[in-house]
């Protein structure tokens, strides 16, 4: 069984545009076609990047990564076989970066190209060692979290089935498999449009469709053949018409204007997926967005409207009630929470960007689905994102939500960090994990200066104080905050004894909760628990649901303070396409065995995907 995205949500609901061609338009910025396109995403970043934002900012919904061509067999080309994982988790990175500083609820889709070589008998790869080629890519891909992948530009029917069955093998995520027609309205091969259709649903794709080598007009051709041979869901990106040699490159000259009046016909033949291919620019998805959102705000027929029973992450910012004025209570509201009923939080980060409209929405969909609170991170892994208290300012503007507020003593000095908690307190903001923070040393700017005047056990000791009504030298205040105190802990630490140690002066400084890091081992959470049972006070366990196999080996090798049992990473393993699943199972069973151990939990989501995390909130609530 498939999980349920926001992909499919999106399609249920309306059509999506997507973004326009990567290579022609690159070549406009001056990047020869006699380069490497895929190998720009590790040796020019910044412009892969710019691209993605112009095609955001012109209205896609979606945007491809770049590695059309990020495959061995192609890569060979330029010596770069060797490359194909970098390369393709890379150009996720970019594309999921360039997502989150536009600050608006983007799809990621993993393109995946033809391997520009014959397979089979009379060609120079057998299908088999094709099957391993797109098996790698697609891992890359998945491993850098992408929302969906896009099989595209394919001539070769047999070609597109082996492209899908691989895919498949590796992820259970949306698929999107697009084949070229000619001007005749077939394949280069000689299948037509029927026969595409039946053999790629019967492979598995969700969405069936056209893009590259004709222009839009050739296209609602294809689409029309579509239709009458049954797809339900299909997509469309044609070329900017014909090219043309000018001056040694090629050309389109097909306008944008032209081209968005198709748009429209797509979209009433039933394509659900618009966007370009080559020769296509931001200018070209600028109008195609205008013709469309016009058409989508147009008045539907009743019958045609989706109930509103069903809506839970399309809540837009106009549908979002004002949360309520803020408590003055001594006690928290959370906090009052943790002495009454198991509760749920789940962390949201600011976007890397000044748009907070997606993380409205995440909290909209979080407290519909029954969380209680939302931690906000601040700048984790030292980069550069919105301010954490703007940030929860803004989400408590719209949502009726508890904010837990991570504050970090890595940027601001002792005066930085008092003003910092006077204005949180202003603002309503009541509750606070006080944390030292990473090191920029990690992060994006490594040669930026780290402050800690104090670290986090003395910004627990300062927020105490303040609730007494003084400042760190004992000044008056005047009426002490009312602010909750939430200190963290790592139970998997290697020097575990070090951390217990620091557990315990934070406490005695005034903490009043306990986050934990996530943790996978249910024997090392008893015995942690056991530990901390001298100190009476809630521990709220971390829980960060697994996506793949590679994911969870990413998390064990290389990042500090987590660790995953044998056990888990196996299981892991054997799910295959199933791997979501997989983990969202082995959360729930540790949040079943440790439920009536605990304060509460703490949710985690991987790439800042929250499918996963609403699932596990709305079984933990019906079970209740």
């Amino acid at each position: 069984m498939k999980m349920k995205t926001s992909f499919h949500d999106k399609l249920a609901k309306s059509f999506i545009i997507c973004d326009g061609a990567m290579g022609t338009y690159l070549n406009q910025k001056g990047v020869p076609y006699e380069h490497c396109f895929d190998e720009l995403n590790l040796s020019r970043p910044e412009l892969v990047g710019k691209v993605h934002l112009e095609y955001i900012s012109a209205g896609a919904e979606m945007i491809e990564t770049n590695t059309f061509g990020a495959n061995a067999a192609r890569l060979a080309n330029y010596g770069l076989e060797s490359k194909v994982r970098e390369i393709n988790i890379r150009a996720g990175r970019i594309a999921r970066e360039a997502r989150d500083v536009s600050g608006r609820e983007i799809l990621v889709a993993g393109s995946v190209g033809p391997l520009g070589k014959r397979i089979g008998r009379l060609g120079k790869i057998t299908e088999k060692s094709a099957a391993e080629m797109f098996e790698e890519q697609a891992g890359a891909l998945l491993e850098a979290g992408i929302d969906l992948f896009i099989i595209e530009t394919m001539s070769n029917l047999e070609e597109m089935e082996i492209a899908l069955a691989s895919v498949k093998k590796v992820s259970d995520l949306p698929i999107v498999a697009q084949m070229t027609f000619t001007e005749e309205g077939i394949t280069l091969h000689g299948n037509d449009p029927a026969e595409v259709v039946s053999r790629l649903t019967a492979g598995g794709a969700d969405v069936v469709g056209a893009n590259c080598s004709v222009g839009p007009q050739a296209m609602l051709e294809v689409i029309n053949g579509f239709v009458r041979a049954g797809a339900r869901m299909m997509s469309a990106q044609p070329n900017a018409g014909l090219p043309r040699m000018y001056d040694g490159r090629f050309m389109y000259f097909t306008q944008p204007e032209y081209f968005a009046r198709y748009a429209r016909e797509f979209v009433e033949a039933g394509v659900k997926i618009i966007g370009g291919c080559c020769g296509t620019t931001p200018e070209h998805i600028a109008a195609i967005a205008e013709t469309l959102n016009h058409f989508r705000s147009s008045p539907k027929p009743d019958s045609d409207r989706s109930e509103a029973g069903e809506k839970i992450s399309s809540l837009t910012i106009r549908e979002i009630r004002p949360a309520s004025p803020p408590r003055t209570a001594k006690c928290s509201r959370f906090l009052e929470k943790l002495k009454a009923k198991t509760v749920i939080s789940v962390e949201i980060d600011p976007p890397k960007g000044s748009n907070s409209e997606n993380m409205i929405k995440n909290a909209a969909a979080l407290k519909e689905a029954g969380a209680d609170a939302v931690n906000i991170a601040d700048s984790p892994l030292a980069r550069i994102r919105m301010s954490c208290l703007a940030s929860a300012y803004l989400i408590k503007q719209h949502i009726d939500i508890d904010i837990i507020l991570h504050f970090t003593t890595r940027d601001r000095n002792l005066m930085g960090l008092q003003s910092d908690l006077l204005g949180a307190h202003a603002l309503g903001i009541r509750d606070i994990l006080a944390l030292t923070g990473d090191p920029p040393s990690v992060g994006d700017y490594p040669q930026a200066t780290a402050v800690y005047d104090v670290d986090s056990i003395g910004l627990v000791g300062i927020i105490s104080k303040m609730n007494s009504g003084f400042d760190f030298f004992d000044n008056s205040i005047g009426k002490g905050t009312e602010f909750s105190i939430g200190v963290a802990a790592n139970p998997t630490a290697p020097d575990y004894l070090l951390e217990m140690a620091r557990l315990e002066r934070k406490i005695n400084a005034g903490g009043q909760y306990i986050f934990t890091q996530p943790i996978f081992d249910l024997h090392l959470i008893r015995n942690f628990l056991k530990d901390c049972k001298s100190f009476g006070l809630p521990v709220i366990l971390g829980v960060l649901p697994l996506v793949s196999h590679k994911h969870a080996e990413f998390l064990h090798n290389e990042v500090p303070g987590i660790s995953i049992p044998d056990q888990i990473r196996w299981r892991m393993s054997q799910a295959g396409d199933k791997s979501r699943l997989e983990g969202r199972k082995i959360a729930l069973e540790l949040i079943d065995s440790i439920g009536n151990e605990v304060a509460g939990f703490y949710l985690m989501p991987s790439f800042n995907k929250f499918e996963t995390c609403l699932d596990i909130i709305k079984i933990l609530r019906q079970t209740e």
